[in-house]
């Protein structure tokens, strides 16, 4: 995008714009609307991001968005922890908890496996999550990754691994369109897709 404003407006359009999904109208359009707040709404902002890099951690357990060692799922005593429900991001958390159909424990992988950007079974919290079976408490693993290329790729790669461990494995069933994204399946669809879930063989 070609420099047209100066100094710190250019600057503020580009940081926005290195945002992901943020195009650089969009950019634009977020850095005028920061010039037009009241200094109180833009001291919240700062305040905000501030905050963010500050306090926010992910969980020991399972690595989800927390604030302390444990997120609230994982200190939440009335969770089923004989289940752990696999995804990619903490997103995905979000999108499965809107659907109030599973009551079980998680475990973010923070990825998926994509060989062409790089990222390997090792740049993933897989061996985390064997370490969280070695108990033997667990009797079901979800693997809710996102059903694309990476998605399913990643899903083969842990029901081949979780197989030596004896651990029944299901993936979500239909209902998640192919190719989509779990943050943008609406509540019904995905809790249709849980309802629905399949034993791996």
């Amino acid at each position: 995008m070609p420099v047209i404003y100066e100094g710190a407006v250019q600057d503020l359009i580009d940081e926005f714009g290195e945002l992901p999904g943020i195009g650089p109208k969009t950019a634009q359009r977020l850095a005028f609307h920061v010039l037009s707040s009241d200094s109180a709404a833009v001291e919240r902002l700062v305040d905000a991001l501030h905050a963010v890099k500050a306090r926010v951690r992910f969980c020991e357990q399972c690595g989800n968005i927390a604030e302390d060692t444990l997120c609230a799922v994982c200190k939440d005593p009335r969770r089923d922890a004989s289940v752990i429900c696999v995804v990619e991001e903490p997103k995905d958390v979000v999108a499965i908890e809107r659907t109030q159909e599973y009551r079980g424990l998680y475990h973010v992988l923070g990825g998926a496996i994509d060989p062409i950007n790089g990222v390997g079974p090792d740049d993933l919290r897989v061996r985390e999550l064997l370490t969280r079976l070695g108990s033997g408490n667990v009797v079901e693993v979800i693997l809710a990754t996102d059903p694309n290329v990476v998605g399913e790729a990643t899903a083969a790669y842990l029901t081949r691994m979780l197989r030596t461990l004896e651990v029944p494995v299901s993936r979500l069933a239909s209902g998640l369109p192919v190719g989509a994204d779990l943050e943008y399946a609406d509540e019904v669809t995905l809790g249709r897709a849980f309802e629905g879930r399949r034993r791996v063989e």
